[in-house]
């Protein structure tokens, strides 16, 4: 099986931390030459830094905002510029506050979407000439088991992720024949920064203690357990690999059997 990623390089989006950076790892230890992207320099720095590098692997960062569109444009033309084409893409961000969707302000839908969907289509533009020029191309949407079951109190998360699995179940069709995949890793509760959040405010909301939340929560887990975010990475190693050349337009959770359909 080839998991080899020598010769190609990856972009990681949201990669300063949580998942964003186990993928990174994963990818870097692949052989691929990592880009991570965020807005925090000091933790992309030192990210950089820790991965794993064979001689002549180089790995580096982009420091930018990616819900500033002409930004994120500019930064990333940039890089392509200078290095060459990306033509693996972890589009991952961080998501938007939990909430129930009636209490939303509409501004808040405005913002999620311009910083998932419009980001996106952003990067894609600029990312694709460069996948079908090499004949090679993964993007690969971190997004929510929202998108099979809508989440309790996640409601602007919920209807963003469902239009981000629809662009991408689009553009799965529409490149496939480039050699283009186009594939959506959808993580349960997974031990990172965010699950600290959810964690917190649901038991602020329930009155319960984050401990009695926490149990709560693994309960309705069939692994009875959070995922590390390694093991996450693991399942977006594989998709970006030629090994998965085959795999295109699906929604995979790693969710320990959580989600309660197919």
């Amino acid at each position: 099986m080839n998991l080899n990623l020598a010769g190609k390089r990856a972009l990681v989006g949201g990669g300063s931390q949580g998942l964003g950076a186990a993928c990174a790892r994963q990818l870097a230890l692949q052989g691929a030459e990592v880009l991570v992207m965020a807005r925090s320099e000091d933790k992309l720095a030192e990210l950089v830094r820790e991965l794993p590098a064979a001689e002549g692997q180089q790995h580096g960062y982009i420091c930018v905002d990616s819900g500033d569109l002409p930004a994120l444009a500019v930064a990333v033309q940039a890089e392509i510029d200078r290095a060459g084409p990306i033509c693996i893409w972890v589009n991952n961000s961080g998501g938007p506050a939990p909430g129930p969707a009636h209490l939303a302000a509409s501004e808040a839908y405005a913002a999620a979407f311009n910083q998932h969907l419009l980001s996106s289509q952003t990067l894609l533009q600029l990312l694709l000439p460069g996948m079908r020029e090499q004949g090679y191309g993964r993007i690969i949407n971190i997004l929510s088991t929202s998108v099979k079951t809508p989440l309790p109190n996640l409601g602007v998360s919920n209807a963003i992720r469902a239009a981000m699995a629809n662009w991408a179940k689009t553009l799965a069709t529409e490149l496939a024949a480039d050699g283009v995949t186009v594939n959506n890793v959808l993580p349960g509760l997974t031990r990172t920064a965010r699950l600290e959040g959810l964690l917190t405010y649901r038991a602020e909301a329930a009155g319960k203690t984050e401990q009695e939340m926490e149990q709560a929560l693994l309960a309705g887990i069939p692994a009875r357990r959070f995922a590390e975010p390694e093991e996450f990475a693991n399942a977006v190693g594989f998709l970006a690999a030629p090994a998965a050349a085959y795999i295109n337009g699906t929604n995979l959770p790693v969710d320990g059997g959580a989600t309660a359909s197919l």
